[in-house]
C-alpha cells in the first residue's frame, strides 16, 4: 500500500480523492471506468495512458496525462500489465477554480493536460512528477501546484443555487423538487445544469446514484444496495448498471475484487484507482 496523506483541508472543495496507485494486473488488458460526477485527471508515470470509451476503439487516447468530463458510459483504460501515478478526482468547482473553466467545456471528452486549455502550472506538472523521488514527494507536489492554482481564485465559482441544484440531485431529491427548491422552471433549471457539468439533470441524477452504489456494493446483498441506494428494486438497480457501466453490479465485483466470491455481493470489498 502507499501511503497517502488526506487531501489538504484547503483543498477539499476541489478535489475529492487524490490517489497515488502503483498496480500489478499480471498481464495486459483493459480496465473497466465508470462514470462520476467528478472531472477525472490521471497523471501516470512511466508510460502513457491510453484510454478509450468503452467499444469505440477509434476514440483511443493516449498521453502522460488523461483529463476526462463528466459522462454517461464506461471508458476502458487499457494497459500492459502494470500502472503507476497519481489519479484525482475534481470536482465541479475544482474544475472551475483548478483548471480555470467549467466542466460543461469537457463533458464526454478524453484529452490531456496540453490539448485542454488549462493553467501552465498544471501542463507542467507531469514532467514535475516524472522527476519526483518517491511517493510522498509526488503527493506533496501535487498538492502544492493545485494549492497554488486554488490560491489564484480560477474560473468564477458555479451559481449558488446550480450549485444547491447539484448537491439536491446528487442525493436523490426530484427534479420536480429540485427546480421548486432553487425556484426555477423545469427547463431553465436543465439548461443551467448542463451549462455547468454538461449533463442533463436526470442524468446526473443517475450517475450520482451509480456513485453511491459502487461504494456500496459488496457490504450487503444486492436487494439491500437497491433499496439503499434509490432503486425501485434489484433489477432497476441491474438495468441501470448495464446502460452506464456497461456491464451487472456482480460482473463488475467479479472484475475489481476477483478473489471475492460471493453470488449476491455481499462479500468484503475496497477500491483501487478508476478513470
Amino acid at each position: 500500500m502507499i501511503p497517502v496523506p488526506p487531501v489538504p483541508a484547503a483543498l477539499r472543495r476541489y478535489v475529492v480523492a487524490r490517489v497515488p496507485y502503483d498496480v500489478d494486473f499480471g498481464a495486459p488488458g483493459v480496465h473497466r471506468g465508470l462514470p462520476s460526477t467528478t472531472v477525472t485527471l490521471v497523471l501516470p508515470l512511466d508510460d502513457p495512458l491510453r484510454v478509450s470509451w468503452a467499444g469505440r476503439p477509434d476514440t483511443l487516447h493516449g498521453a502522460f496525462s488523461s483529463l476526462s468530463g463528466l459522462h454517461a458510459g464506461p471508458a476502458a483504460i487499457h494497459h500492459d500489465g502494470a500502472q503507476r501515478g497519481v489519479q484525482l478526482a475534481l470536482t465541479l468547482e475544482g474544475a472551475r477554480v483548478l483548471l480555470g473553466r467549467p466542466a460543461a467545456d469537457l463533458s464526454g471528452e478524453l484529452t490531456d493536460l496540453d490539448e485542454a486549455v488549462v493553467p501552465l502550472a498544471l501542463r507542467e506538472l507531469p514532467e514535475r512528477l516524472d522527476a519526483a523521488a518517491s511517493w510522498p514527494a509526488r503527493v506533496a507536489l501535487v498538492d502544492r501546484t493545485l494549492a497554488g492554482l486554488a490560491a489564484g481564485g480560477g474560473d468564477a465559482a458555479p451559481r449558488a443555487e446550480v450549485a444547491r441544484a447539484l448537491a439536491l440531485l446528487t442525493v436523490g431529491v426530484r427534479v420536480a423538487g429540485v427546480a421548486q427548491d432553487v425556484g426555477y422552471s423545469r427547463r431553465r433549471l436543465g439548461t443551467l445544469v448542463r451549462a455547468e457539468c454538461g449533463l442533463a439533470p436526470k442524468e446526473f441524477q443517475r450517475i450520482a446514484r451509480l456513485e453511491t452504489a459502487r461504494r456500496t456494493l459488496g457490504t450487503r446483498p444486492l436487494a439491500e444496495v437497491a433499496a439503499v441506494c434509490g432503486y425501485a428494486d434489484q433489477a432497476h438497480l441491474a438495468r441501470e448498471w448495464r446502460a452506464l457501466a456497461g456491464c451487472t453490479p456482480t460482473a463488475w465485483l467479479r472484475e475489481e475484487f476477483p478473489f471475492v466470491q460471493d453470488r449476491d455481493g455481499a462479500g468484503g470489498a475496497g477500491s483501487e484507482h478508476e478513470h
